[in-house]
């Protein structure tokens, strides 16, 4: 699939959001006292990831950090297909240089490649003051994503918009309603605990059905349970698309036609089929005790209620 002028590169001072969440969270120079240590996980990249998969598809994904300090941040880098940028500090008190070395890149890549619309860049320094002015002046958007404590206000102003990483945290997700147990047990309970079809009664009689009887029946529960939660998995994802959209949007009702992308976007893998639906309405049909619909001007549209 060929890219689009929406295209979205997404560029991570990612020890400088780590340390501002260190800071805000354990005080001021906490992170300076700690940088060369093992970093717990506080950021929640996925958070930052679909929210730039909701303005469109990503072209860049890439992270500059000293990556020695970071390994607890493994599996979720890995799951995100981050762009992993190593930039070691020349010094023991000094700077890794990921501002300038992020700086360059941004320009780098508007100049070869022009399907790039929208520029998002996490972190909060005003060092980046003067690539905004680049940006804007090479006629592409630019977003900005800082925490609250650190992030520098003539920074978050220069851009044409900024989202606090708190803000993201909290898009007012409501929680997807449970389906209940006669519509779908729970795949674990399924397979952790199938019933013992071979035992015989208490009374004495024959076992419920033969040996080779049980083995199939065992199997056809283990395929039932796991697309129960195949279902239940779905329906988290189409509630979470339908919120970021939203909250992306600032309006509550969200064009139908923008969804199914949206969530494979954020899951590649996904298709309706693998669930069991001939089309995605279908799906949405579905959902429609926590789905309302409406017909828009130009499409249906759809929100969370």
């Amino acid at each position: 699939m060929g890219q689009t002028s929406e295209s979205v590169a997404l560029y991570w001072d990612f020890e400088n959001l780590h340390a501002g969440l260190i800071d805000e969270v354990q005080g001021a120079g906490s992170y300076a006292a700690s940088r060369f240590r093992p970093q717990d996980e506080i950021i929640d990249v996925s958070t930052i990831i679909e929210f730039a998969l909701s303005v469109g598809p990503l072209a860049i994904n890439r992270a500059f950090a000293n990556w020695v300090s970071f390994n607890r941040y493994r599996v979720a880098l890995l799951q995100s297909a981050i762009e992993l940028i190593q930039v070691f500090p020349p010094g023991a008190n000094a700077k890794n240089g990921a501002d300038i070395k992020l700086c360059l890149d941004v320009l780098d890549d508007m100049t070869r490649f022009p399907h790039i619309g929208t520029i998002i860049v996490v972190g909060g320094d005003s060092d980046y003051m003067p690539l905004s002015y680049k940006v804007k002046a090479a006629g592409r958007t630019l977003i900005g994503i800082g925490s609250q404590g650190s992030t520098n206000q003539h920074w978050a102003r220069s851009c044409h918009e900024f989202k606090m990483y708190e803000a993201l945290l909290d898009p007012m997700l409501r929680s997807v309603p449970k389906e209940t147990v006669s519509e779908h047990v729970a795949a674990a309970d399924i397979v952790d605990t199938p019933p013992d079809v071979t035992a015989a009664s208490s009374n004495g009689t024959a076992p419920f059905c033969p040996p080779e009887e049980a083995k199939e029946l065992r199997e056809l529960l283990a395929v039932a349970g796991d697309e129960a939660a195949r279902r239940m998995a779905a329906r988290e994802l189409v509630s979470k698309a339908i919120s970021r959209l939203s909250q992306t949007r600032g309006e509550s009702w969200i064009q139908k036609a923008r969804l199914r992308p949206f969530i494979q976007r954020m899951d590649p893998t996904f298709h309706e089929s693998s669930l069991g639906f001939k089309t995605f309405s279908e799906m949405i049909a579905s959902m429609n005790d926590f789905i309302e619909t409406r017909k828009g001007e130009f499409d249906h549209e759809l929100r969370l209620r």
